[in-house]
Parts: C-alpha cells; structure tokens; sequence
C-alpha cells in the first residue's frame, strides 16, 4: 500500500514494543531504516531481523537526553544516508509510577530531558536537512496522557502535552519549508515499557472498562499511523495529533 523506496527513515527509541515495530513495517514498505536507542545490542537485533528478512537498516545508538549523542545520530544518519526523509521520535523516559506530589526531582529532569528536550533539539536537526533538502516529515509519539493525565503519571503526561503543543508549534513554523510534522498518540499498548499498566490486573480492571474496545493495542496496530502520516497520502495533513487507542478519547 505504501511504497517508501529511496526513502531514509530514522527512528528513536526502536529497540523494541512501538519503535521496532514502526521500523520493521517502514523496511517492509522499502524505506532504509535507521533505528536507535541507547543500547547498541538491542537494536542491532532489530536491524538485523529487518535485514534477514529483506529489509535495509543500520543501528545506531543514541542517548535522547544527551544533547551531544543527539547530535552525533544525526552527523552519523548524514554520513550513512546522506539524506533524512522521515524522523520518528519514539523514545521515552517514564522512571517515576506514583503520587505526583511525590515525584523526585531526578526523575522529573529525566523525563523532561528524553520526552522533551531530545524531540525538540532532534526535530531541529533533522528539520534543518530538510529545510535544505526541500521537503520531509516529522511524526512524535505522544499519548492519551497528553490529552487526558493519567493518575500516577504526572511528569510523564505533563510531557506527553507538551509534545502535542511543539508538534503544532513545528508544523505552523515548517510547512512552508515543505516539513510535515504530526503525532501519534498511543492509548494503552502491550510493551515493556507500559509493563507496570499491563501486567498490573488491578490497573487493567480501572482501565480496560475505559477503553470501548475492551482491550489493549499490540504494537504492530499502532505503527500503521506512521506509515499514513509519512506517506503521500497525507500530503495535506500537518500539525494533528491522531489518537490510536481503542476509542478511549472518544
């Protein structure tokens, strides 16, 4: 359905859950992919699954809350691929699940550092090669958090919100420089990282009633929005934050 050939597609936080499954259905729709995360090991498995399957992708680790590390994704994406067509920015931090009175200042900096800091000076970077380049789109993964915050998770909802407002705030800037910029908001999604939601039967009993579809996401049902909003049949769409999760913002 989509055809990505020619296209370069870097995407953070790819290690596994969402961001691998992102990446592996872009190398599946042509794109060179590049995936990235902080550990090496992990994303070299998924570079190469993608590869013995067909696919083109390099693994490149990056520490999104390191200002340095961003910088030298970008620099080394440009040395690769010489291009960049598509930047996901899919990595999050959530270390602190509990009171938001509560919520340790080094959590709190930690969070603010990946979820906001690192989609911000990435959407810069690569922004700027596309400005050059004449086109390119920009997806950010937020969440329902950002929309409707969760109980328990306050840092993290505070900057999944903020996420929704630079999403807007680059597409109105960028789109006279031919940059589309867009975001998903994931609801509750089977992955390691939403673990202490999804294998919590006390949480799943307060939030599945919750969701009208009675159920939580598997990744591969998330990353198909990524797909529509890079692709050309989303030529005239910038600036949305587009909910998959299950109806829970209907």
């Amino acid at each position: 359905m989509y055809d990505f050939n020619e296209q370069v597609v870097v995407i953070t936080g790819a290690s596994r859950g969402i961001g691998a499954a992102i990446a592996q259905q872009f190398a599946k729709a042509g794109a060179t992919v590049v995936v990235s995360s902080r550990h090496q090991d992990t994303i070299d498995q998924v570079a190469d699954n993608i590869r013995k399957h067909g696919g083109q992708a390099h693994a490149i680790s990056c520490h999104n809350g390191d200002k340095e590390s961003r910088q030298k994704l970008i620099d080394a994406v440009m040395q690769l691929c010489g291009r960049i067509d598509v930047l996901i920015n899919n990595a999050a931090a959530n270390p602190y699940f509990g009171p938001v009175l509560n919520t340790g200042y080094e959590a709190m900096q930690k969070t603010i550092e990946v979820n906001i800091e690192g989609y911000f000076h990435l959407s810069q970077l690569a922004g700027q090669i596309m400005k050059k380049q004449g086109k390119g789109v920009i997806i950010n993964t937020a969440s329902v958090n950002g929309s409707d915050p969760a109980a328990m998770q306050g840092i993290y909802s505070v900057t999944k919100t903020a996420i929704m407002a630079m999403t807007r705030s680059f597409a109105k800037e960028c789109a006279q420089f031919g940059i589309r910029v867009n975001a998903v908001l994931p609801g509750l999604t089977d992955t390691k990282f939403a673990s202490a939601l999804t294998q919590n039967e006390a949480m799943l009993k307060m939030i599945l009633p919750q969701i009208p579809m009675g159920r939580m996401a598997q990744p591969d049902e998330i990353a198909p929005a990524y797909l529509f909003l890079a692709s050309d049949q989303a030529a005239y769409i910038t600036g949305v934050n587009l909910p998959v999760d299950g109806g829970f913002l209907a």
